[in-house]
């Protein structure tokens, strides 16, 4: 029997890669292993218990106040080990995180072959996103399958001269565990309830070039518009990275209108988003998710490596720019129109079906192998 070895060090990369490991132990034709680093501690955890997975392996590598390179290193110090010990023969990562970047590395470093899901997005700024864009670019480099979400993300590929017979179109696995877990949710809890008659914005934001100046445009734009909307009902779960709760706190936290709130779990966020008028965040996750509910995006980046998102409608690009953010606010609070040419655009990331895809894919080459 083939083992595979799933690596998944964040929220992000678990909700995406819980879909995969499911279906690959449906099938019951390869061993999985699933291999925690715990880059974030917590909030792996918590999706980890939503999607009913323990890992086979846990690192345990978080350590407060991390910084990269301490965290790359501590990486590059135990994955070897693990990959060794799991007895790999394919290893499985997710995205552009330093967990997915070091651990395609490390499997390269041991001759493993390396599967990328959610390969070929691009913004070819490798600041933007800091230090995203180049980690999965890297991952690029040493993969043997590559599960492209969407034919853009391909094209991307096919440009940087990976081989055709080795890129896989699949739809993004996020749609998939969006799916699984939306009929689960019953509401907001009581705390979250906006008040009678007021319309939720959810407002996410983390991203490290948005650190300083550009968190403090984005604060200053939810203050305007939680000021120009009183009816607006705006919550923002707020990361606990110092460079976003400070500024945060202390241009946010006494708005009556405005709710800061720890991080929610992923049924909560769901039910979030469910309830949104619309949404206002950096995520590249939320990007896809939200097309999926029908709800409009104001991303505040400069760029995105989602631009499928934007090209449909659903999203719109507004940057860490306070105008620019409160202008496109304005326009969904008070445009019909705009709202609905936004939340009734098609989601351009896929149908549900991707870990399907991906899971066929690998068990089929790894037995042709064996």
């Amino acid at each position: 029997m083939k083992r595979i070895l799933v690596i998944a060090g964040t929220r992000p990369e678990a909700i995406k890669l819980a879909p995969v490991v499911h279906e690959l132990r449906r099938r019951e034709l390869c061993r999985v292993i699933l291999c925690a680093t715990a880059q974030h501690r917590q909030m792996l955890d918590q999706v980890l218990e939503i999607f009913e997975l323990k890992p086979d392996m846990d690192l345990d590598l978080m350590t407060p106040g991390q910084s990269l390179s301490d965290l790359t290193a501590r990486l590059f110090e135990k994955l070897p080990a693990a990959i060794r010990q799991a007895r790999a023969d394919c290893v499985v990562v997710q995205g552009d995180t330093t967990t997915a970047f070091a651990s395609a590395v490390s499997a390269f470093y041991e001759r493993v072959p390396v599967a990328h899901v959610e390969a070929g997005l691009r913004t070819r700024d490798i600041y933007a996103p800091f230090p995203e864009e180049v980690n999965r670019r890297l991952v690029a480099q040493v993969a043997r399958w590559h599960f492209a979400p969407t034919e853009r993300a391909r094209q991307n590929l096919l440009r940087e001269g990976i081989a055709a017979r080795n890129i896989y179109v699949t739809g993004n696995t996020v749609v998939d565990a969006l799916l699984a877990v939306v009929p689960t949710v019953h509401g907001l809890p009581d705390h979250l309830q906006p008040p009678p008659g007021s319309r939720l914005v959810l407002v996410t934001g983390h991203r490290r070039e948005s650190f300083g100046a550009g968190m403090r445009q984005i604060c200053e734009a939810l203050a305007e518009i939680a000021a120009i909307h009183p009816d607006a009902y705006l919550v923002y779960p707020v990361h606990p990275n110092p460079n976003v709760l400070e500024p945060v706190n202390e241009l946010l936290g006494n708005i009556p209108n405005i709710r800061l709130v720890e991080p929610v779990d992923y049924p909560t966020f769901i039910a979030l988003m469910m309830e949104a008028h619309f949404i206002i965040s950096d995520s590249g996750g939320v990007q896809e998710e939200a097309p999926a509910l029908g709800k409009p995006v104001l991303v505040t980046r400069e760029m995105t490596e989602r631009p499928e998102a934007v090209e449909a409608g659903c999203a719109r690009l507004v940057g860490p720019d306070k105008e620019a953010i409160v202008r496109a606010a304005r326009e969904l609070f008070d445009n019909p129109q705009v709202y609905a040419r936004m939340a009734q655009a098609k989601n351009p990331f896929g149908d549900g079906h991707a870990a399907e895809q991906i899971a066929s894919v690998l068990e089929h080459d790894l037995l042709m192998e064996g």
